[in-house]
């Protein structure tokens, strides 16, 4: 895409972004099919709006668009444009790698190619994401961990780069007890255990979770209600293979095994 292309697309999406609360509340539709980092695996987005976009989904994909893969300027820009189309039926969450200009880290091929003008367009866009999704029958969908806020409303007052923020886009699940567990190193990544998953998905009122970003951790913890999905080969060495979560918004959730879990 030309700068001038991009520009346009920017501010368009910008201005959608807006009418959005952080909290996605999914309804009106069959099915929720869940998506994990991408991570520059265009082959993998494109495959997955292919399959599953349409008008009886929300396809809901759960951050890290951008970096380690070969293709995070044009897997961005598809699902831009496809938020654009189809707005009610494509959700794209907040993950760590969409707040580099908040929290840096690396690597971050994309971000550091950037000139500082279009780093502070797409910085200032992809703020405007939301954090989390919920549906009626049991699931919560976001990046990382559930931040500690007094009910799933709250999570539209969340700031950006305040410690709700850093817990659903950079904390990490431990197979254990306990709640907040301190941050690991060399990391530095919030990590929690099942006390807090507890707490926060009784707090809630929800069955499943449904998450990504942390590609050592478990597929299922918790007794199969916290599901941790990818969607790109650009882990290949820690999680091989491109997932999607299916749920059938008609029927009750109480654990991952009421999900249909696909490879893409």
């Amino acid at each position: 895409m030309q700068r001038s292309e991009i520009e346009r697309l920017l501010s368009e999406v910008e201005k959608r972004l807006e009418a959005e609360p952080r909290l996605i509340e999914i309804g009106s539709v069959e099915r929720a099919v869940f998506v994990g980092d991408t991570h520059g695996d265009l082959e993998a987005t494109n495959r997955v709006c292919e399959k599953y976009l349409d008008a009886r989904t929300a396809l809901v994909f759960l951050g890290d668009y951008v970096d380690r893969g070969p293709d995070s300027a044009e897997n961005l820009h598809t699902l831009l444009r496809l938020k654009l189309e189809r707005p009610e039926n494509l959700f794209l969450l907040m993950g760590n790698h969409e707040g580099y200009a908040v929290m840096p880290f690396h690597p971050a091929d994309f971000w550091q190619r950037l000139d500082h003008e279009m780093f502070d367009r797409y910085a200032k866009v992809l703020s405007k994401l939301p954090f989390a999704a919920s549906t009626s029958n049991g699931i919560i969908a976001l990046h990382g961990v559930l931040p500690d806020v007094e009910d799933l409303p709250f999570i539209n007052g969340i700031e950006i780069g305040g410690e709700g923020w850093r817990q659903i886009t950079w904390g990490d699940w431990v197979d254990g007890a306990g709640g907040y567990l301190g941050d690991g190193f060399p990391s530095g990544r919030p990590q929690f255990g099942r006390g807090w998953f507890e707490m926060l998905m009784s707090r809630f009122g929800k069955q499943v979770l449904i998450r990504s970003h942390q590609p050592d951790a478990d597929p299922l913890l918790y007794g199969g209600r916290c599901l941790t999905i990818f969607t790109s080969l650009s882990y290949r060495s820690a999680r091989s293979g491109r997932a999607v979560a299916i749920v059938d918004l008609s029927r009750p959730v109480r654990t991952a095994e009421d999900l249909v879990i696909e490879e893409v």
